[in-house]
């Protein structure tokens, strides 16, 4: 139907102000709602999803090259120590919060828009072409590429009857019009292919939810020691926009043993192979003790919530008593490993130490060798011969300023670096049970033994079944649209001169498959037709030279 106002005469008054707008509007100039249509439109094309989704491939990779402060705190802190120049430009951009930053969000929800714009209108296009019936045969069958035709003296009647019983046999759509029967099957291809990216809906929706009611924290735990779940026993934590501390399950855990089994031989000598904690656990404060072997990809589920364990290390325990032989510091010291044979880096503070602070910094060696050319290193992982070699600063420790410091970083700003009487600097070099006396009677330090410690991540994502599902459908529907072949074929019987001519005809519309044999298979079950084709009864396009 026409605009009615276009049938106004012209110079009428609505005529004559319109004219004007589009005199006043300049050419290729859109309004308002031409650019929402036409900005949507490009928004919710499948060339934007795929480039939405190629952007967000592109965004995560940071997130798998820097460290993140949400999934290991401590070697972000030890990559923004070693890169002070860089940090601050990452802080900026995001970069060690990758998937909980602005930009990466926006893109994420982009590709969602896009998604929904591109599958639901393509469903309601689908859901129609689902339901209708195969199109009529073509005037002139013998014209498409793979065809057949033959004599009988079947009637038509007949010939049409039985094609359409063995179209239908066959799980082909059936139509029957003018002496012709017009069957299709593979209508599922293009479900497959619409469940492909729903698929991908799903999994960004899994992942969203998880992101928004999930979160995640770790924690270092010396072994012998327990864990329950609430805010302030997190060493980090990284909740979602729309966590709330009341959905925590109220268990608690308690790391009784820590077994590691070492390679001792081969190019990997020194690494550990597998390692386990021991743990004994309750899922709410009332309910009974239960015991679970905590391994790498092996968690602890209890309830919506997981335990892993992600790391392991050495925890020297270390004394220090001051000049006036008070014990200022005493305890499991968290070293953290600087290779694979578990040469481990830390720093210990003592602010109540008088005469003065005294902090000390340096290396532990599970099994502990020196050689000239190389200077002391740890030649396995086991701790075989465990020993510290650690500088001694003394003076301001900056920590009665209020400025939050790394536990695994010593401010030496405003200290001193103990030194011999020769001007050689004074190194703590100790094995376990050995003890030394700080010049200029500062104290003592004593290294007492060597404990380990596990880092245990906890999370609770609660998409995680919606993305797997995603996952699923993905594979599903991917296999749906590789592997089935939407057909259409065609049979038509006319009677001319006293016999019947029945020409048959199919066309594979994915363009891989061999309808010759699907050809062959409807005409040997058609009446009258031949037991074995003649020549020049089935056709096939002549080639070009």
């Amino acid at each position: 139907m026409s605009d009615p106002e276009s049938q106004r005469p012209q110079g009428h008054a609505d005529a004559v102000e319109r004219d004007a707008d589009r005199d006043r509007r300049r050419a290729g100039e859109l309004t308002a709602r031409e650019m929402a249509r036409w900005s949507w439109r490009q928004l919710t094309s499948m060339r934007t999803a795929l480039v939405l989704l190629l952007l967000l491939a592109l965004a995560a990779i940071p997130g798998s090259i820097i460290p993140q402060s949400g999934v290991d705190s401590l070697k972000t802190s030890r990559w923004q120590d070693a890169h002070p120049k860089l940090t601050p430009i990452y802080e900026r951009l995001g970069l060690f919060g990758v998937y909980d930053s602005a930009w990466f969000s926006a893109i994420y929800i982009l590709l969602m828009i896009s998604l929904v714009g591109c599958i639901v209108p393509r469903t309601f296009v689908y859901w129609r072409a689902l339901r209708a019936l195969p199109p009529a045969a073509p005037r002139n069958l013998l014209r498409l590429p793979d065809h057949a035709s033959y004599e009988t003296d079947v009637p038509a009647a007949d010939v049409v009857e039985g094609a359409t019983r063995a179209l239908r046999s066959r799980r082909y759509r059936v139509l029957e019009s003018d002496g012709a029967v017009s069957a299709e099957k593979g209508y599922l291809r293009e479900a497959g292919n619409l469940l492909f990216h729903l698929s991908v809906l799903v999994v960004l929706v899994g992942f969203a939810l998880g992101g928004l009611f999930g979160y995640k924290g770790g924690v270092i735990l010396v072994v012998g020691n327990g864990f329950s779940n609430n805010l302030t026993q997190y060493d980090d934590f990284v909740p979602g926009s729309l966590f709330k501390a009341a959905d925590m399950e109220p268990f608690s855990f308690h790391i009784d043993d820590f077994d590691v089994d070492w390679l001792t031989s081969g190019p990997r000598k020194g690494m550990a192979r597998a390692f386990n904690s021991q743990l004994t656990y309750r899922e709410s404060p009332t309910s009974p003790e239960k015991t679970y072997d905590l391994q790498v990809n092996h968690p602890l589920t209890v309830g919506d919530t997981e335990v892993f364990l992600i790391g392991h290390g050495y925890a020297p325990v270390i004394t220090i008593r001051d000049g006036n032989g008070d014990k200022v510091y005493s305890g499991p010291t968290i070293f953290l490993p600087t290779d694979q044979t578990f040469r481990s880096f830390g720093v210990v503070k003592a602010p109540d130490a008088e005469p003065t602070q005294i902090g000390l910094e340096g290396e532990f060696y599970p099994t502990y060798a020196f050689t000239d050319a190389t200077g002391p290193y740890s030649a396995f992982g086991n701790a075989l011969n465990p020993a510290i070699s650690m500088l001694v600063y003394t003076g301001d420790l900056g920590m009665d300023n209020g400025t939050a410091q790394s536990v695994y970083a010593l401010d030496k700003s405003n200290t001193t670096l103990l030194k011999k009487k020769d001007g050689s600097m004074f190194r703590v070099d100790l094995q376990p049970g050995e003890s030394v006396k700080l010049p200029n009677g500062l104290g003592t330090v004593s290294f007492d033994r060597v404990e380990r410690w596990n880092k245990i991540q906890i999370s609770q994502t609660p998409g995680k079944r919606i993305a797997l599902g995603g996952v699923v459908l993905a594979l599903i529907g991917l296999l749906g649209s590789l592997f089935i072949r939407p057909r259409r074929v065609w049979v038509r019987a006319r009677e001319e001169g006293g016999v019947t001519l029945v020409e048959v005809a199919a066309l594979d519309r994915s363009g891989g498959g061999d309808v010759a044999v699907v050809i062959a298979e409807i005409m040997a079950a058609l009446p009258g037709a031949p037991q074995s084709p003649q020549s020049g009864q089935t056709s096939k396009p002549e080639e070009k030279s």
